[in-house]
């Protein structure tokens, strides 16, 4: 058995924190667990917590980060939420507040689209699919139809 219980923070770099954790948090749903301000030694950073003991350790620097795609075209990296109308939701905020996001496409176990952050960096936000408890297949439920 695993003594591993999951990931505990992935750590993103931008040359504007507040604005980062503004994104996060005001349009993701994330909420902000601390802050540090910049010393001589450490820059400025933020903890958000993106739920299940997971968070996102935003560093200012200096430099702005990389925004290109993984090596397969994707973003690399993405948040969850609980359901397809979450999912949604989320989605008509990014777009209200004036930010890029993709359309909701349907994947074998889950929906997922790709937003860009406030630096142009790729999240993908996904919400798995439901697996009807009587199923044989176990490939999960699609109450939309195939076409979400």
């Amino acid at each position: 058995m695993s003594d591993l219980l999951g990931i505990n923070h992935l750590t993103l770099s931008t040359t504007d924190l507040d604005r980062l954790v503004a994104y996060y948090t005001e349009l993701l749903g994330a909420t902000l667990a601390f802050e540090r301000a910049a010393t001589s030694s450490h820059p400025r950073i933020a903890a958000v917590d993106v739920g299940g003991n997971d968070h996102l350790l935003i560093v200012e620097t200096a430099e702005a980060p990389t925004t290109d795609p993984d090596p397969l075209g994707n973003a690399g990296w993405g948040l969850r939420v609980g359901t397809y109308a979450r999912l949604s939701a989320v989605r008509e905020s990014i777009l209200g507040a004036g930010w890029p996001v993709g359309q909701i496409e349907t994947l074998p176990a889950q929906w997922t689209m790709t937003a860009r952050d406030p630096d142009g960096r790729p999240v993908d936000v996904r919400a798995h699919r439901p697996v009807p408890p009587d199923s044989t297949s176990r490939r999960p439920a699609d109450p939309g139809g195939s076409s979400r």
